[in-house]
């Protein structure tokens, strides 16, 4: 197995006995200088930046997460302007490893390999392709781990237990798992206990294999779901950084107080 910065995150986190924090922040939110301070700032509290591609049609995502993506696509963001801002992120020495998050359509336009190469090329770890199911996905992951960079595939409440078995059996160093039928900032319809259930079915077919919880987690919900590997919060960062900027406060500042308390949580 090559050397991956999204699996030693993980194995720190289990020497702390707690789970990884992941956060997810759009891409030039709500500017790039503002975006990068944010990835600085929180990233003395978290394990992995899961970073999105500004999207107009985001269908995973709630509405948190599109006001997000439309400030920032109103700011002017381009494709190269996310790698930048990556880039200069993983140049910081205390930098955490980069998920970069987004569609097939982004991807697709300008060229898989090409895609790839600016992964590679700007530091980005891990890549989730939303609209990019298995087994579509196997040749454009191949593509990812011969540059190293691992390729996170998703497994949702529904997903059979024969797929799911083959779904792991092929991903690299973590899978995300979808907590509940719904878009990214929903309440949590769903119990933490039968997360938890749905959760240990996954860990029974590869327990080495490192796996997060996504959709709906707040601070009212992160403790009750730490016995997981991972766990990934989006939405409420993103929530702060509009209600921030309505109050003309510093979102840098405000996010970063979120994510301490987040981490307080699951310690």
């Amino acid at each position: 197995m090559t050397f991956s910065e999204i699996n030693l995150a993980f194995k720190n986190a289990k020497k702390e006995k707690r789970p990884a924090l992941l956060t997810y922040t759009v891409a030039g939110d709500n500017n790039k200088k503002k975006s990068l301070d944010i990835l600085k700032s929180i990233s003395k509290n978290v394990d992995i930046c899961e970073v999105g591609f500004p999207h107009n049609t985001p269908i995973a995502d709630g509405g948190q997460i599109q006001t997000s993506s439309y400030r920032a696509l109103k700011n002017g963001i381009k494709i190269n302007d996310v790698f930048q801002i990556i880039k200069k992120f993983k140049n910081n020495k205390k930098s955490k490893p980069v998920i970069l998050m987004g569609y097939y359509n982004i991807i697709f336009q300008l060229g898989e390999n090409k895609f790839i190469n600016k992964c590679n090329k700007s530091g980005v770890n891990g890549i989730i392709v939303v609209d990019l199911p298995y087994p579509e996905n196997k040749k454009f992951a191949k593509k990812c781990k011969k540059k190293s960079i691992d390729f996170i595939q998703l497994i949702s409440p529904t997903t059979s237990f024969k797929r799911m078995k083959k779904i792991i059996k092929d991903s690299h160093n973590m899978i995300y798992y979808i907590s509940m039928l719904s878009t990214t900032g929903g309440k949590l319809k769903v119990s933490p206990n039968q997360i938890m259930k749905n959760y240990k079915k996954i860990k029974k077919i590869d327990k080495n294999k490192n796996c997060v919880i996504g959709f709906g987690i707040t601070e009212k919900t992160i403790s009750k779901l730490k016995k997981a590997d991972g766990l990934v919060v989006g939405s409420a960062l993103c929530k702060k950084i509009t209600e921030s900027i309505k109050k003309r406060q510093n979102p840098v500042i405000n996010v970063s107080n979120i994510v301490k308390k987040l981490r307080a949580k699951i310690i």
